[in-house]
């Protein structure tokens, strides 16, 4: 992974942006000779997110869209699972693209307390 230094100083104001809107730590890592941004959620779930179709480019202002999926890791050794993917000229829009599509695909976990819920927004008084 002698990359993911590299791709992290490039991708700094992408990786501060994902940390924002998830209020998650966010990392770049190496999928299989790619980089990507990562973000691991709750629930076993964790996003990924890419500027092109085969990675992060290595100019960061590459016209284009960004790529976001949000899987399903599971524990028993079974490939994970793509729970929903979603495409737009920006990375956050992208992002709320994913989850309006995950909790209308009825992906979405209601648990008994929705702490940390990242898609639940608090009214501030």
């Amino acid at each position: 992974m002698p990359l993911t230094a590299k791709y992290s100083e490039k991708y700094n104001d992408a990786l501060i942006a994902l940390a924002a809107a998830t209020q998650r730590p966010t990392n770049v890592v190496n999928l299989d000779g790619s980089y990507a941004i990562r973000v691991d959620l709750e629930y076993n779930r964790y996003v990924v997110a890419t500027n092109t179709p085969r990675g992060l480019s290595d100019e960061p202002d590459t016209n284009g869209s960004w790529l976001v999926r949000i899987f399903r890791s599971d524990l028993a050794g079974v490939s994970d699972e793509l729970l929903v993917e979603s495409t737009a000229a920006w990375l956050i829009d992208a992002f709320d693209s994913a989850l309006a599509r995950l909790e209308s695909g009825g992906n979405k976990i209601e648990a008994d307390a929705d702490f940390g819920d990242i898609s639940r927004s608090v009214a501030l008084s």
